[in-house]
C-alpha cells in the first residue's frame, strides 16, 4: 500500500472543488481532489452557466445581501476568462457575451432604473428595437442588454482541470473509503481502492475539503459528522431543441420576479438547445415531464409572442441545488464554509460564487508547510475521471410537439 502525505484531499470535481484546487495550488498547497462520477457530474454540468451580478436579487427595488456578494463576480469571471489571473479560463466556450431582460406585456419598464438605483456593476441597458435578439422581436415593450456573460460549463470544467491532470484521481464508487478519526475529531487517514488497481493508497493529508455538492452530506455521514447541515432545493428542468434561434436571459413577470429564465447551446448535431429555468422549473418538480412540457409551451408561448413551436422536441431533467441548511429553506445569500476539526465542508450556492469560496476555504486552512515537492509519479497509474456531458447529450426521452400552434399575441 502507498502512504502518501498531501496537504489538503478535496472531495468532489465540480466548479467548486476545481476552483478551490487551483486556488490551493497557486498558493503552494498540494492538494488532490477525488470524483467520484465525473468531473461536474450533477449540478455544474446540468447549469445554465449564467455568471449572475445581482439584478436577479434586487428586482423588488431592495438591495439584498445576496447581490451584495455577487455583484462583483462578473468583473472576475470575465478577467479569467480573458486570461487574466488564476486560474486561466481563456480556453473556456463561451455562449454569449451577454443576457437580455424583456418583460411581460403587463409589467412597467423597471429593471433600468432599479439597477442604477441601487448601484449593481452589471447594470441593464435599454436596446433599441433594431438591436433586440431576434426571439423577442414580437414583444410588446423594452428589451434591455445585461453584460452577464453565458459559458459552456464543460468547457469550464475542462478548463479548470487543464494543468492538473496529476491531482485529480478517480474514485470508485463501489468500493468503500475507509476513514481514521481522532479523539479530537481530525481525520487523519483516508484510504481507498480502485477496481482496476491491485493496491490501495493511504492518504495522510492535514486538512480535508468536502465540495461534493449533493454528495456532502453521504461524505459527512460517513465521517460521522452532525447531520442535516445541508439542503437541497431541486429544479425540473425542461430542454428544447430544434430550429431555434439563440437567445439567453430573464423574463421578467408583474411581479418583478424572473418568469423564466432561458440559455442557448449547440448539441452534437448542430441543433440548438434550449435550457428552460426560473420559475417554471421550480413550478414543474412536482410534476411529470410530459404535465411539465405542456406547462413549458404554454410559458414560452406567453413570454415570447409570436414563437413558432413546429419541428422542436423537448424533454426534461432532474437537479438539485445543494447548498448549506437555513432555518426558511431558502437560498443563503452568500457561500458557505463549516468547520469541524480538520474537515471543511463548503457550497458556493451559485456558480459565479465559485472564487469567493475558493478564497473562503484558503482562509480556513492553516498555512502550507513548504516541505520537499509532493511525490505525483506514485500516482501516475491511478484512474482519472472524466468531464461529465450536458444533460440535452445524455439519453433522455424526446418528446416531439404536436400541440396546437398558439395563436399570435
Amino acid at each position: 500500500m502507498k502512504t502518501l502525505r498531501p496537504d489538503v484531499v478535496i472531495f468532489g470535481g465540480g466548479v467548486a472543488g476545481l476552483w478551490t484546487l487551483d486556488h490551493l495550488v497557486e498558493r503552494g498547497y498540494s492538494a488532490l481532489l477525488l470524483e467520484a462520477n465525473s468531473l461536474g457530474h450533477g449540478q455544474t454540468i446540468a447549469c445554465q452557466g449564467i455568471i449572475h451580478g445581482g439584478l436577479k436579487y434586487t428586482l423588488q427595488g431592495v438591495f439584498t445581501s445576496a447581490a451584495d456578494q455577487i455583484r462583483d463576480m462578473p468583473a472576475i469571471w470575465r478577467d479569467r476568462l480573458r486570461g487574466r489571473g488564476r486560474p486561466d479560463l481563456s480556453d473556456v466556450t463561451i455562449r454569449a457575451n451577454c443576457c437580455h431582460t424583456w418583460r411581460t406585456a403587463r409589467l412597467r419598464a423597471r429593471a433600468g432604473e432599479i439597477g442604477a438605483r441601487l448601484s449593481l456593476r452589471v447594470r441593464p441597458v435599454r436596446l433599441p428595437r433594431d438591436q433586440w435578439p431576434q426571439p423577442l422581436h414580437g414583444c410588446p415593450g423594452d428589451v434591455f442588454r445585461l453584460d452577464e456573460q453565458v459559458i459552456d460549463p464543460g468547457s469550464l470544467i475542462d478548463g479548470l482541470a487543464a494543468g492538473h491532470r496529476d491531482r485529480i484521481l478517480q474514485i470508485d464508487a463501489a468500493k468503500s473509503i475507509d476513514w481514521e478519526r481522532e479523539g479530537d475529531g481530525n481525520a487523519v487517514g483516508v484510504r481507498m481502492a480502485h477496481a482496476d488497481l491491485n493496491e490501495a493508497i493511504d492518504l495522510r493529508p492535514r486538512d480535508i475539503v468536502l465540495t461534493a455538492g449533493s454528495g456532502n452530506e453521504t461524505l459527512r455521514t460517513s465521517l460521522g459528522l452532525p447531520p442535516h447541515a445541508m439542503q437541497t432545493r431541486p429544479l425540473h428542468m425542461v430542454m428544447v431543441r430544434g430550429g431555434l434561434k439563440t437567445l439567453n436571459g430573464h423574463c421578467i413577470d408583474a411581479a418583478m420576479t424572473p418568469r423564466m429564465t432561458v440559455t442557448s447551446a449547440s448539441d452534437d448535431h448542430g441543433r440548438t438547445v434550449w435550457q428552460l429555468g426560473g420559475k417554471v422549473a421550480e413550478d414543474g418538480v412536482n410534476m411529470g415531464g410530459t404535465e411539465l412540457i405542456e406547462l413549458a409551451r404554454r410559458e414560452l408561448a406567453a413570454v415570447i409572442p409570436r414563437m413558432t413551436f413546429s419541428g422542436l422536441e423537448w424533454a426534461t431533467y432532474r437537479v438539485d441545488r445543494a447548498e448549506a441548511a437555513t432555518s426558511d429553506r431558502k437560498r443563503p445569500s452568500d457561500v458557505q464554509v463549516q468547520r469541524d476539526a480538520n474537515i471543511i465542508t463548503a457550497w458556493p450556492t451559485k456558480l459565479a460564487l465559485a472564487p469567493r469560496l475558493a478564497e473562503r476555504i484558503a482562509e480556513s486552512l492553516r498555512p502550507p508547510p513548504g516541505v520537499a515537492p509532493f511525490p505525483f509519479d506514485m500516482l501516475s497509474d491511478w484512474p482519472r475521471p472524466v468531464t461529465a456531458r450536458p444533460p440535452w447529450e445524455m439519453e433522455q426521452t424526446w418528446i416531439a410537439d404536436r400541440w396546437e400552434k398558439p395563436a399570435c399575441n
